[in-house]
Formats: structure tokens, C-alpha cells, sequence
């Protein structure tokens, strides 16, 4: 990381500047986690950063790959990382400030209450549909309070406007087409990985703001 040219009174204000200060002093006390750190969640890290989100609890097992580079929020240079403490690295040059807890972990049914239990906000980023549905399982169940807003449907170039969120109850939202998966041809590529986290970080802004 390079020379600091800015304070952290300056980054304040200029957020406040943007947001209106009492906007802002709602998304600095939030408390957000993202599971899965690859299309989805890099890019859902990377926007709560740039928003000035007060605390992101970063998660996930593995490392970089340079089949990674196509969509994922990382460069040439971090291949071989593991992704908790490479993203962790590029969120910091966005807002040294930031609040950042990392576990480099898998998240599991028997750890998953406990990992997220001081996280209001969970992302749910995963690549596999029965991690996926394991995480929605164990939040709705054992972390009452919480909001979980997860993804299905964003492969391959189709329509954008078919990415969308959808309100499942009154904790959990559901974001994406519903419908695409990957597949030979119709691959995870960064225009609609990034359509879909962009809708994933914009509901847990609306959470934050007190929309429902």
C-alpha cells in the first residue's frame, strides 16, 4: 500500500457530503458479513467499503486463481493469496478506516451460528446451491434478528434487467434471476456477477436505512 494522501477526518466528511451525515452515521454503525469471497462477494465487499459501511466480517476457505481474474475483485499479483487476506488488502486501499475481521475458514452447519452471531447483515456469496441452502437454513433458524440476503441466477450475458430482488419474508431476500445457472457457453462472467452484487449490496443498504 502507497502513501495515506487523505486523513480519516476527510474521508469522513466526504461521505457525509455525499450520504448526508445521518445517513451516514447508520451505515458506519452497520455490521455486515459476506460469505464467499469470490464473483459475488468481492463485489459486494468492495461497494459496502466504498459506502463506508462501519464493519465487514470478510469469509472463506479458499485462495486465488487465475480462473478467478474474469470477475473477481483481485489482481494478477494476489494468484496464490488466500482470498480473506487479499481482499482484505484491496478493501484497505479503498478506506484504510475500515473495521475488517477475516476468517479463513469453511462455513459449515455446525459452525455457521456461532461465525455470523454478531454480523445484522449476512451476504450469502457461495457457488454451491447446497452451501447455499445450508446458510439460509442455519440463519433463519438460529440467528434471529438477522437479515439474510442471498443470490441464485447470474450466469452468462443474458438480459440485466432480469436480475432483480425479491422480498422471500421479512429477513430474507433473494437476489439474481432465479434461473441461470452456469454452464458450458454461459459461464460466471463479470457484467452480470456484478449486476447481481450490486443488487446484493444496494438490499443490505436499504436494510441499514431502515427499508424493508
Amino acid at each position: 500500500m502507497g502513501d495515506i494522501r487523505i486523513t480519516e477526518e476527510e474521508m469522513r466528511q466526504a461521505l457525509n457530503g455525499r450520504h448526508t451525515e445521518g445517513v451516514q452515521s447508520r451505515i458506519s454503525a452497520a455490521r455486515v458479513a459476506v460469505a464467499g469471497l469470490g464473483g459475488l462477494g468481492s463485489n459486494i465487499a468492495v461497494s459496502l467499503a466504498r459506502i463506508g459501511v462501519g464493519r465487514l466480517h470478510l469469509i472463506d476457505f479458499d485462495r486465488v486463481d487465475v480462473t478467478n481474474l474474469n470477475r473477481q475483485q483481485y489482481f494478477a499479483d494476489q494468484v496464490g493469496m488466500y482470498k480473506t487476506e487479499a481482499l482484505r488488502e484491496n478493501l484497505l486501499r479503498i478506506n484504510p478506516w475500515l473495521e475488517l475481521r477475516t476468517d479463513c475458514l469453511r462455513v459449515t452447519e455446525e459452525n455457521a451460528a456461532a461465525l455470523l452471531r454478531d454480523d445484522m447483515y449476512i451476504c450469502e456469496a457461495f457457488d454451491d446451491a447446497g452451501n447455499k441452502a445450508m446458510l439460509v437454513r442455519e440463519v433463519l433458524e438460529k440467528l434471529p434478528g438477522t437479515y439474510l440476503v442471498a443470490a441464485s441466477g447470474m450466469a452468462g450475458y443474458g438480459d440485466g434487467n432480469a436480475i432483480h430482488t425479491r422480498r422471500v419474508s421479512s429477513r430474507f431476500y433473494l437476489c439474481g434471476d432465479e434461473t441461470t445457472e452456469a454452464a458450458a457457453g454461459r459461464g460466471l462472467m463479470a457484467p452480470r456477477v456484478a449486476l447481481c452484487a450490486a443488487h446484493q449490496a444496494n438490499m443490505v443498504l436499504r436494510l441499514i436505512l431502515g427499508e424493508r
